[in-house]
């Protein structure tokens, strides 16, 4: 698996515990930025990081500002990102046991690093359960076909 990762200022800092996890873990990841925290725009990262997993370039996306609200809408713009906030454990294992959401969004001012840790190797290691949930993804993809024209 090969992962695209990008934060905002306000997810800076979390960013280095997900890389030192990704990396002790020996999980692929492109970093996309940013890398400090100066102030930017978080629609500028969302983009990098949603149109590589839109055009299947990575297999799956973490977006980090300071709640992952902004980061979600941005990422869920694009065709074939199912993009999630997921503020806990429960939330990882649903977003891709019943969605097989791609792309997550974590907040780095709600979460602590364990915590986000833990969201990120639930929905890591979490299989989506296919059966009834595919004809559930078919018709987000039928929705997203009609209005990405």
């Amino acid at each position: 698996m090969k992962l695209a990762i990008a934060t905002d200022h306000g997810g800076y800092p979390l960013k280095k515990s997900i890389l030192d996890y990704l990396s002790k873990n020996k999980i692929s990841y492109l970093d996309l930025g940013s890398d400090s925290e100066d102030s930017v725009d978080y629609p500028d990262y969302a983009l990098k990081v949603a149109q590589m997993v839109s055009t299947q370039k990575v297999d799956g996306g973490i977006l980090l500002c300071g709640t992952g609200i902004g980061m979600a809408i941005v990422a869920n713009k694009f065709k074939g990102v199912r993009a999630a906030v997921l503020p806990d454990i429960h939330s990882a294992k649903m977003s891709k046991a019943h969605n097989n959401v791609n792309v997550i969004a974590l907040g780095g001012r709600v979460l602590e690093a364990e915590n986000a840790l833990d969201i990120i190797r639930t929905w890591l290691e979490t299989p989506f359960e296919n059966a009834r949930h595919s004809r559930r993804l078919a018709k987000i993809s039928e929705i997203e076909e009609e209005n990405f024209k």
